[in-house]
């Protein structure tokens, strides 16, 4: 299932925006940027940050010459050996500091590694405290007939399976705009829908567009929409029911991801006593306008 590309779509055109003259870079908000990052990110920095700061003190005690007791004279390994209980405060006991250089070295080493450890704690802390939204949306969006009407609808489920209230959507466009003095101009515009509100969102949520005459997408074609280059955003918020808290998933669509004159796939079917059944492997699935089995909601 391809799912989160819609979402992914996001970070990949965040990256695409070159800004120049800006100071707000990575080093100056470094907090920020690692709470941003993945997983992988994160741990690979921790274990990178301490490998360096336990190689650094290494080569101190080596430098300052006889600090460590009952070390091979010389030994990075045992200097290294040394450091890492030292900043782990392990201390088995068999390499100890040698005043007075040892306990000055040993005393800035521990202050480093607390510092280490409350920047690693917290951080992982806030990781595992910040609740992942469990909403997904479908890669494509689609153009097609619903009612008598042509619409653009997009798919999101809650694939976590807990319950999401008071979730609410907002669909935007950027539009080319030629103001009356003649300039040329991106504006963004809001997309009126059928429905941009749902009490609980436990299974899927089909959002559908209208393209009257009031949508900015009025009179596109699959062809005028790529060669304006609209982006579709979708930004939807709701409330954890499991962490109390908000959650909010994004998503982009440009005129590759459209079908047009397609409809999606039913994803869900009746189970049992009365339940129902949701598939989010076909939650991408579309079929041509006409075909059966067309999603409803």
């Amino acid at each position: 299932m391809g799912g989160n590309k819609a979402a992914d779509n996001v970070e990949r055109f965040s990256r695409s925006i070159v800004r120049i003259g800006g100071s707000h870079g990575y080093l100056r908000d470094f907090y920020a940027a690692l709470l941003g990052a993945r997983w992988w990110v994160l741990v690979s920095f921790f274990a990178g940050a301490y490998l360096a700061v336990n190689s650094v003190f290494a080569a101190v005690y080596l430098l300052a010459g006889d600090a460590i007791a009952h070390t091979r004279p010389g030994s990075f390994e045992d200097a290294f050996a040394f450091s890492v209980q030292t900043l782990s405060t392990v201390g088995y006991g068999a390499m100890t500091p040698r005043p007075p250089l040892g306990n000055i070295i040993v005393t800035a080493e521990v202050f480093a590694g607390v510092l280490l450890a409350a920047m690693a704690t917290g951080m992982v802390f806030n990781k595992f405290a910040r609740p992942s939204p469990g909403m997904i949306f479908a890669s494509r969006a689609v153009v097609g007939p619903r009612n008598g009407q042509r619409c653009l609808m997009l798919r999101l489920a809650n694939s976590r399976g807990g319950d999401i209230v008071d979730a609410s959507i907002r669909l935007t466009a950027t539009v080319p705009d030629t103001t009356t003095e003649g300039q040329s101009m991106r504006r963004l515009r809001d997309l009126k829908l059928e429905r941009s509100t749902t009490p609980i969102l436990l299974l899927s949520w089909l959002v559908i567009h209208p393209i009257d005459e009031d949508s900015p997408l009025w009179g596109l074609t699959a062809a005028t929409m790529a060669k304006a280059q609209i982006r579709i955003f979708a930004s939807v918020t709701g409330i954890d029911g499991t962490f109390m808290q908000i959650v909010y998933a994004f998503a982009t669509y440009t005129s590759d991801d459209i079908a047009y004159d397609a409809h999606y796939v039913d994803v869900m079917t009746p189970g049992a006593n009365g339940g129902m059944v949701i598939d989010l492997t076909k939650l991408d699935d579309v079929v041509p306008v006409g075909a059966p089995n067309v999603a409803s909601r």
